[in-house]
C-alpha cells in the first residue's frame, strides 16, 4: 500500500491592509498618529488612550495596526521624518522614538501628495481638484494593494465660508466619497456639513463621521454639564480660557477660525444644559507653548436656597497626543463598519466629536455606552457578549 504523497500545509491567507489617508498628513496630529501606531504595532509603547485597545472593541473585527498604511494630501514640505524629530525635541514623541519609526515615517511621506487649492487660485475649478484629489486616493489605494481606505481630516481649523463656495475641507470630503472611501472630519471645518454636498452624501453609500475631535476642554465639559443637570443644580455662567501654541495656535489666531472652533465646545453646553449659560470660550496663540495646551474653565452655579458656589478647572495636555489615538480609533471602527456595509452619519461615535454628525447624546457616559453598544453592529455574527449587554 503506497503512503500517501506529503503535501504542504497551505500558506496563511494574508492579512488585508486597509489605507488612512489624511489631510494635513504632515501636521502634529498626523505624524503623531503615524509614528504611535507603529511604536504601538511593534510593542515598543503600550497604546494608551486608543479605546478600541480596550476589553469591548477587541473582539468585533476592527483592522490591526499593523495592517493601517498611512498617506494623505499637504501643502507643506517638511518630511515626516523631520516633522517627527521636531516634535521629539519638544516632548510631544518619546526621545528616540523618530529614530526607531524612522522606515514607516518615510513609506508614509512617499505617500503624500500636494494639497490645495492654493489661496487665489484660478488655474482648476472646484470640481476639477475633487477630480485629482479623488485620483490621488485612488491611486494610493491601488499602488499599495489595499483592501479600502477611509479619509480622516486634521488640517488646521479654517473659516467657515461666507459664500456658495466649497472651501478646501468641503474639497476633500468630495473627493473621498468619489473615491470610494468614508470620511471623518477631525476639524470643526465645514467638511460634508457644506449644503452643496448634502445630496453627494446621502447618495454615496458610505459611512462618514465628525466633526471636530473631542479631546480636552470640551470632554471635561461633556462630562461636567450632565452632573450639573442630573443634580439640579442651575449653572448660571460657565467661561473658559484656551491657551495653546503650534500650527492651531496660529490657525485659531484667525477670528473666524476660532469662530468655527467655539461653535462645538457651545454646543456641547447647549445640549447638555438645554440652554446656553452667560461666558464666552477665548482662544489665545502663545507660539511659546507649542504642541501644549492650557484651559481654564470658570462655572458660576446655584445650590439650594440660591447659595451661590464657582467650580473652576484647569486642564494641561498635548493635543497631539490626546488627538492621534482617537485619529487611530476612527480609522479602525470607520474601515470596519464599511466593512460590514453600513453607511450614512455614524452617530455611534459621536464619543470622539464636539458636533457629532446624526442623532445622539450629548452626555460622554451615555455615548460611551453606544459606542460599546456599536461593536454589536462590527461583529461577524449578531449576538452580542453578555458582558456588554
Amino acid at each position: 500500500m503506497s503512503a500517501e504523497p506529503f503535501l504542504p500545509a497551505p500558506a496563511p491567507s494574508p492579512v488585508p491592509r486597509f489605507g488612512v489617508w489624511l489631510i494635513g498628513a504632515r501636521g502634529s496630529v498626523a505624524t503623531t498618529a503615524i509614528a504611535g501606531c507603529a511604536a504601538v504595532a511593534a510593542g515598543l509603547h503600550p497604546p494608551t488612550g486608543m479605546v478600541t485597545e480596550t476589553a469591548p472593541f477587541t473582539t468585533c473585527g476592527l483592522p490591526p495596526l499593523s495592517s493601517l498604511v498611512f498617506g494623505g494630501h499637504d501643502t507643506v514640505d517638511c518630511p515626516l521624518p523631520k516633522r517627527a524629530e521636531h516634535l521629539a525635541d519638544g516632548g510631544v514623541l518619546p526621545h528616540g522614538l523618530p529614530s526607531a519609526v524612522h522606515a514607516e515615517l518615510v513609506a508614509a511621506d512617499r505617500e503624500i501628495r500636494p494639497g490645495g487649492p492654493p489661496p487665489g487660485d484660478t488655474g482648476r475649478t472646484q470640481d476639477e481638484w475633487i477630480d485629482v484629489f479623488a485620483a490621488d486616493i485612488r491611486d494610493f489605494v491601488r499602488r499599495q494593494d489595499l483592501a479600502g481606505a477611509v479619509v480622516i481630516n486634521v488640517a488646521s481649523t479654517e473659516p467657515a465660508p461666507t459664500d456658495g463656495t466649497l472651501p478646501p475641507s468641503s474639497l476633500y470630503a468630495a473627493a473621498a466619497l468619489r473615491a470610494g472611501c468614508p470620511y471623518v472630519n477631525f476639524t470643526p471645518s465645514t467638511g460634508l456639513h457644506h449644503p452643496a454636498l448634502a445630496e453627494l452624501a446621502a447618495s454615496s453609500g458610505l459611512p462618514y463621521a465628525g466633526r471636530d475631535g473631542k479631546t480636552g476642554q470640551t470632554l471635561l465639559r461633556s462630562v461636567l454639564g450632565p452632573m450639573f443637570l442630573q443634580r439640579a443644580l442651575a449653572v448660571r455662567a460657565w467661561s473658559g480660557t484656551n491657551l495653546l501654541g503650534g500650527g492651531d495656535g496660529a490657525a485659531l489666531a484667525d477670528p473666524a477660525a476660532a469662530a468655527a472652533k467655539n461653535a462645538g465646545k457651545e454646543r456641547v453646553l447647549a445640549d447638555t444644559l438645554g440652554t446656553v449659560p452667560e461666558g464666552e470660550v477665548h482662544i489665545d496663540d502663545v507660539p511659546a507653548l507649542g504642541d501644549w495646551k492650557t484651559a481654564w474653565d470658570h462655572i458660576a452655579f446655584d445650590g439650594f436656597l440660591g447659595a451661590r458656589m464657582i467650580l473652576q478647572t484647569t486642564w494641561q495636555g498635548c493635543d497631539s497626543s490626546l488627538a492621534a489615538p482617537l485619529v487611530l480609533d476612527l480609522a479602525r471602527l470607520t474601515v470596519r463598519a464599511r466593512q460590514k456595509g453600513l453607511t450614512g452619519p455614524l452617530s455611534e461615535l459621536g464619543f470622539y466629536f464636539k458636533d457629532p454628525v446624526g442623532d445622539g447624546p450629548s452626555s460622554l457616559a451615555e455615548q460611551y455606552r453606544d459606542l460599546v453598544h456599536f461593536t454589536d453592529r462590527l461583529r461577524d455574527t449578531a449576538t452580542a457578549p453578555e458582558a456588554h449587554r
